[in-house]
Order: structure tokens, then C-alpha cells, then sequence
């Protein structure tokens, strides 16, 4: 597979000029973006900014219509010829370079038809060719990392939103990825799910994990992000970290979306505590 040029501070990812368009619209419209190893990086936008198609893109989940990513070195979804010429990795080579990024998505998908365990299990049995016995404690090991040590036996079926979130963080830990992306994990929760799924991923952060996060979760952001990244149109509009590109912001894009982001916390902040004085009433 084609390397990027080696150097002794090499990101894990760098990605230059990426183009994407879908039915003739440019979704992404020349992405540059580097993050080093135990970096977490926090991309900000408003929908449609092409976010979440650029973290597919780097999973090969989406293939893109120029420019080039790196990843640990390797050209993604491609490998050039000594003319500079691209040529599609096959499918066996596709399946190889995905084995080191892990992605946790919005919604869980998680097997129905099997236990956290063996969600966990499933990947390093069937794709790496781990002995049963072995997955088996490590995945155990995974579910006491994300707090679910009492769940190995429970169906996805019997879980709340949050703790199935957290089997899909360990399923994809299992496969002990250098690359962790992240989309929007706790969008799909209710808010008082968030905060386990967030602690997990702290834990990750502390614990040196390279993270790709698409959030909105602000506080999130503040705490863990080395470096923010706002996207608007399919461009990268600003970054640099939280205290600048969250709190100080020098594009009138950013200040707008930030704003707009304020608003709804504190629009949602009210309804929770008009919920919990209705509860409150009620049960008095």
C-alpha cells in the first residue's frame, strides 16, 4: 500500500484536499485535517456541514472523489502507481486498513440475537481469527471497562439506549483499534443516558486513545478536545482548541452556530426542570 512521505512527527491521520459530492452536490469541498497520536479531535457544525461524511470517508464507508487520506501511513481506500496513478484497494485489502479504526455510530446496531458478550465477541472471532476462549475474556474485560460487568448476558433488547451505546464502544475496542471515530454517539439518548456514554469516552481520552468526535455536546468538548474543529458547507471554517475556536471564536459562521448551540441547551435545560417539577408535584 502507498505510504505518506515518513516523517518523525506523522500524524496517525492526514487527510489533504478531500472531495465528496453526492448526485452532483459537493458535500465535502477540500478537507484538510491532521490528528496526531492521543489526540482528540472534536468536529463542530451545523447538519449537512458534512461531518459525519467525513468520518465515513475515512472508515471507507464512503469513497471519496479526490484528494487523499493517510492513515498510521497508509493511503486509505487506494494504492498509486509510480505515475501518481490511484488504483481501488480490493476488498480483502479494504476490510485489512478498516481492522485499525474503530467507529461507534449514532444508533447502536448491535446484533439482536446476541448477548453484549457476544456482540463483543463477534468481530475478533470472525474477522481476526481469535480463539473463543480468548475473545471471550477479553470481552469481558471490555464490558467492566464501559461499567457493564453485571451485562454479559443481556440481549441489546433488555438494555437502555446508554448501555447499548457502551457495548458498542466495547465492540469496537475489541478489535483494539489505533483510530477511534466517533458520530454523534449520544444523540440518539436520552439526556440522562449521556453522561455514562461521555465518561467512557473520557476514560478513553485520559487513557491515550486517538478519538475522532462528531458532537455537540459542548462541555464534552471543553474538557477532553486537544483541537476543535467548526465545518460549515462542506469546508473547514476555523479551528484550534476549545478556549479558542468555542469560547472565542474569530469567524462570524462559528459565533452564529455557537449561539444557536446555546440556546437550544438552555431551551432544553428548561423543559427538563419543568418535567422534573411535574414529577416532583406528582408524586408529593
Amino acid at each position: 500500500m502507498t505510504t505518506a512521505p515518513v516523517q518523525s512527527d506523522q500524524p496517525l491521520v492526514h487527510a489533504v484536499n478531500v472531495l465528496k459530492s453526492f448526485h452532483g452536490t459537493e458535500v465535502l469541498k477540500g478537507i484538510d485535517l491532521d490528528v496526531h497520536r492521543g489526540q482528540v479531535v472534536v468536529l463542530l457544525g451545523p447538519s449537512g456541514s458534512g461531518k459525519t461524511t467525513f468520518l465515513r470517508c475515512i472508515n471507507q464507508l464512503e469513497t471519496i472523489d479526490g484528494g487523499r487520506i493517510w492513515v498510521d501511513g497508509d493511503l486509505i481506500g487506494y494504492r498509486e502507481d509510480e505515475t501518481g496513478t490511484l488504483h481501488h484497494l480490493n476488498d480483502k485489502e479494504v476490510a485489512a486498513q478498516r481492522r485499525g479504526i474503530g467507529m461507534v455510530f449514532q444508533r447502536f446496531n448491535l446484533f439482536p440475537h446476541l448477548t453484549a458478550l457476544e456482540n463483543v465477541m463477534e468481530a475478533p472471532v470472525q474477522v481476526k481469527g481469535t480463539s473463543k476462549a480468548e475473545a471471550r475474556a477479553r470481552g469481558l474485560e471490555l464490558l467492566e471497562r464501559v461499567g457493564l460487568a453485571d451485562k454479559p448476558k443481556a440481549y441489546p433488547g433488555a438494555l437502555s439506549g446508554g448501555q447499548q451505546q457502551r457495548v458498542a464502544i466495547a465492540r469496537a475496542l475489541a478489535m483494539d483499534p489505533k483510530l477511534m471515530l466517533f458520530d454523534e454517539p449520544t444523540s440518539a439518548l436520552d439526556p440522562e443516558l449521556v453522561g455514562d456514554v461521555l465518561n467512557v469516552m473520557r476514560d478513553l481520552a485520559r487513557a491515550g486513545m486517538t478519538m475522532i468526535v462528531v458532537t455537540h455536546e459542548m462541555g464534552f468538548a471543553r474538557e477532553v478536545a486537544d483541537r476543535v474543529v467548526f465545518m460549515d458547507g462542506g469546508v473547514v471554517v476555523e479551528e484550534g482548541p476549545p478556549s479558542q475556536c468555542i469560547d472565542n471564536p474569530q469567524q462570524e459562521r462559528t459565533r452564529t452556530f455557537l449561539r444557536r448551540m446555546r440556546a437550544e441547551e438552555q431551551e432544553q435545560q428548561a423543559v427538563q426542570v419543568a418535567q422534573s417539577d411535574q414529577t416532583e408535584r406528582a408524586e408529593a
